[in-house]
């Protein structure tokens, strides 16, 4: 039989940099218009299905008024649910979800190809999950639409998948700038989970889309920031007692904890709309009517929705002190959690961003309460305490500690309570990642067995070639010779010169795999780690020959195997010096 040998190949050239960050400004316009687009399509949609009007105009940050239809806006999410079910399941299975893991799937296994319909089907869905009562955000769309346009950009013109992968982060961050008003907090967040590598060259181009579409967005939709508060501008929090700060960081244990519920509660339930007997459409209907009954009772009994969409009105309240009452501060958390599980869990389409943010601003100003009834003589604020459990769950949940901080201040424009920022988002990081290290975004890839490292880090992998890790234990036999039975080298049988069937030693196999094998690639002493995975993964190989001569190689020029196990090995021992 003959072998599957693919020898190394060579990436495009990287594009002049002043022609990439052209492209970073195109994918910079995309992203502010669509961020705006985005936002009229879920308006149409919120006023047709909640209020019976024809009209695009919707301030999230307002508590929608009770539906004319009564008791039927039970049925309301439904309807979405079932308009989503048809366009997820038959156009783009990828655009359900919260879309951020997809984006990550692509950039560290796809090399950075993303589907162009993705934008459209995304947008789409996620405008009908959101605008019928959905409990997800309108970030995670806006990011996957961000990066589906860059991707495209990058297969249409020739360039390499490092300039392709800049592209989509760019794509990405500008999204999210756009989205929040939060051009720093885009910037942070490409750099945080999606960037491969950060030079003055991926930057530039990050920060030429980022500063594009927050322009446009401003001009479109306005220059306020995402919570407008005037009095969040004024210098609340003061140092005189310093004993208050210390006060944040039993806030971060209790939001960390709150992070780890947040995720397995998702996926938890995502697990169990699996079991369910039935379908898309009925799973997700089932749902979405448990959602609608939460939302009308909350109506019924406190004259708001409270949990539906974005819950921006809600968190709204409890910035300006409206929403003080701690007993329904915890209910709306626990609904709130809940029904982001059962819309993101049953398969709704939209983002984590939203719900996370309304998580930490209820369970910060409930521990706000505490510590006032607990340290009577404090001066303590409540909105200090929401918006430090604003960043704390942002980093807790998706691990991009840097960006909550820094989107949090923009968002409010509060930049007098960094240092509780700083404290409450450290603590809760160091939470979550204590009891699991799978953040929201990476927890779906670690399911498919995909590994995304979390936080910045040095390419250690690909500072390392195949010759520096290969197997010098080897050995070549003609076809028919006898392989002795408890070898401990690698056997290569060759015919005519070409290695027709690889024996492997016991000691090496995965449980399962088999001694023998056909499937390999050949590859080159120089060539890094993340190719010789990439290329194993292509070829759905678990074994690569070092040859002198990859491009026509022969089992005389091989010198030295490297397996999947090897370099597996060789991944966890660098996971143990982060």
């Amino acid at each position: 039989m003959a072998a599957d040998a693919q020898p190394s190949t060579t990436d495009e050239k990287p594009l002049n940099l002043w022609l990439l960050a052209v492209l970073g400004v195109f994918t910079g316009v995309i992203a502010g218009v669509g961020a705006w687009g985005f936002r009229m399509v879920i308006g149409l949609v919120h006023n047709v299905l909640f209020l019976g009007q024809f009209a695009f105009e919707y301030d999230a940050n307002l508590h929608t008024a009770p539906s004319p239809f009564g008791w039927a806006i039970i049925f309301v999410p439904v309807i979405g649910a079932l308009i989503v079910a048809w366009l997820v399941g038959n156009f783009a299975p990828e655009a359900k979800g919260h879309g951020v893991p997809e984006v990550m799937d692509a950039i560290y296994y796809h090399d950075g190809i993303i589907r162009p319909r993705v934008a459209a089907v995304k947008a789409l869905a996620s405008a009908f999950s959101i605008g019928s009562g959905a409990a997800v955000g309108r970030e995670g769309p806006i990011i996957q639409i961000g990066s589906a346009f860059g991707s495209t950009v990058g297969q249409l013109i020739r360039m390499s998948s490092h300039d392709r992968i800049t592209l989509i982060a760019a794509g990405s961050g500008a999204g999210i700038a756009a989205t929040f008003n939060a051009p720093l907090g885009g910037v942070v967040f490409a750099i945080e989970l999606l960037l491969t590598a950060i030079s003055a060259r991926t930057l530039m181009v990050v920060s030429a889309a980022t500063v594009t579409a927050t322009y446009i967005s401003q001009r479109l939709i306005g220059v306020d920031p995402s919570f407008n508060i005037p009095a969040l501008e004024q210098p609340v929090f003061q140092l005189d007692r310093p004993e208050v700060l210390l006060l944040f960081i039993p806030l971060g244990v209790i939001v960390g904890f709150l992070s780890v519920v947040f995720i397995r509660g998702i996926y938890g339930m995502e697990d169990i709309f699996e079991r369910i007997p039935g379908n898309y459409y009925t799973r997700h209907a089932l749902g979405m009517i448990c959602v609608g009954v939460m939302m009308y009772i909350l109506l019924r009994t406190t004259g708001h929705y409270y949990i539906q969409g974005v819950g921006y009105a809600s968190i709204m309240d409890v910035l300006q002190g409206v929403l003080t009452n701690p007993s329904l501060l915890l209910l709306l958390l626990v609904l709130k959690l809940l029904a982001t599980s059962l819309s993101l869990g049953s398969g709704a389409s939209g983002g984590v961003f939203s719900p996370a943010l309304f998580v930490g601003a209820t369970g910060g100003a409930a521990f706000g309460h505490l510590c006032m009834a607990m340290f009577p003589g404090l001066e303590l604020d409540l909105a200090t305490f929401a918006i430090a459990g604003m960043a704390a769950s942002i980093a807790g949940s998706t691990g991009a500690m840097l960006t909550g901080i820094i989107m949090i201040s923009e968002m409010t424009q509060d930049s007098t309570v960094v240092l509780p920022l700083i404290l409450a988002v450290s603590v809760a990081s160091a939470i979550r990642r204590g009891v699991m290290r799978e953040s929201v975004y990476t927890m779906k890839l670690i399911h498919r067995g995909h590994i995304v490292t979390e936080g910045l880090q040095s390419p250690f992998l690909g500072m390392r070639w195949a010759g520096d890790v290969m197997a010098w234990n080897f050995a070549v036999q003609g076809e028919g010779a006898v392989v002795p039975k408890g070898s401990t080298q690698t056997i290569l049988v060759e015919k005519d010169g070409q290695v027709v069937d690889i024996y492997q030693p016991a000691s090496q196999l995965e449980p399962g795999q088999s001694p023998e094998t056909t499937r390999y690639i050949t590859i080159c002493e120089r060539d890094d780690l993340p190719t010789v995975l990439h290329a194993m993964d292509t070829a759905e190989s678990d074994i690569a020959l070092v040859s002198r001569n990859p491009t026509a190689p022969t089992a005389s020029d091989v010198i030295g195997v490297l397996t999947r196990s090897r370099l597996m090995m060789v991944l966890q021992q660098q996971k143990k010096l982060l």
